[in-house]
């Protein structure tokens, strides 16, 4: 028997225009399939994620849930923000779910997005052409990750890696081992210029870099991620990131919400919750489907 067709989507998340934000795909799989096929898919993408989502019918709760992994082009992760929040997006507006919440079983456990009305940009819309149209922001309910000291004897090599020349703070993520390197202002954030031979050269798996945004901004922090040894030079608006970007401000900062300001060439923005009380980030976003169709094998 022919195989059934696997429809997808690539969705823009953590944005609300096209061509912004972090691209994922995103495939319904209606029957599994093996390994090498779901890397072979995501290597053919060849963007910063794919995600492939199952639907679950013996779940404990009320909840639709969904298996849900994430690929890069060379390897499955553990945690993916914007994948799960391009997953939550596509299936609600495909109208796949009858729900506000959804459920994802992943490698990280249980991961929820709730569908959030965003009142006011319905309000304008309908002001402008008298039609009610749906907007709305994704809420993900995401573990936090912590940090801790970072002691390498070659920060030399760090320097080199992001060609700066000064740096506030440096930790490391807890869970996957990325290097998160705080630098004096926004500004050093935009400018730096990564050089991906010399990142891969590095400890952990990629390099965050952070800087408190300018008050005019209208943002609490800038970031950058850089991942060159799992195929992704630059991502674009790494949510999983700011699970640990969070947690650090948080903590400097004194405060629990936050707009956070993805300052990659594709830019994005983060609307950012901090539970202190039950250790979990709530990320906020939009997303938008640029592309849909079917894979033929």
């Amino acid at each position: 028997m022919a195989k059934k067709l696997v429809q997808y989507s690539v969705v823009d998340a953590f944005t609300d225009s096209a061509f912004k934000g972090n691209p994922a795909a995103v495939c319904l799989l209606e029957e599994d399939r093996d390994e090498e096929w779901l890397q072979a898919v995501a290597s053919e993408f060849n963007i910063s994620q794919t995600g492939y989502l199952t639907r679950l019918t013996a779940a404990e709760s009320p909840n639709p849930r969904f298996r849900l992994r994430w690929f890069t082009p060379v390897a499955e992760v553990q945690l993916c923000g914007h994948a799960t929040l391009a997953a939550a997006h596509t299936l609600f507006s495909r109208g796949l779910v009858n729900s506000n919440i959804i459920e994802f079983a992943t490698l990280s456990g249980i991961l929820t997005a709730k569908k959030d009305p965003d009142v006011k940009a319905m309000n304008d819309s309908n002001s402008q052409n008298g039609e009610a149209q749906e907007c709305y922001f994704i809420e993900l309910d995401f573990p936090t990750v912590p940090t801790t000291d970072f002691n390498f004897s070659e920060v030399s090599l760090i320097h080199k890696a992001l060609s700066v020349s000064s740096v506030m703070d440096m930790k490391i993520t807890t869970t996957s081992e990325d290097i998160f390197v705080v630098l004096p202002s926004a500004k050093f954030v935009t400018d730096v210029e990564p050089q991906f031979d010399e990142i891969r050269k590095c400890p952990g798996r990629g390099i965050i870099v952070s800087g408190l945004a300018p008050p005019e901004s209208g943002f609490d922090f800038y970031s950058r991620f850089f991942c060159p040894k799992f195929g992704i030079n630059e991502d674009p608006v790494c949510g999983s990131a700011h699970c640990a970007l969070a947690t650090y401000w948080s903590q400097k900062l004194g405060k629990c919400d936050f707009v956070a300001y993805a300052a990659s060439p594709r830019s994005g923005i983060l609307n950012i919750h901090v539970d202190k009380q039950n250790q979990r980030v709530q990320l906020r976003g939009k997303a938008i489907t640029v592309m849909e169709g079917s894979l033929l094998v």
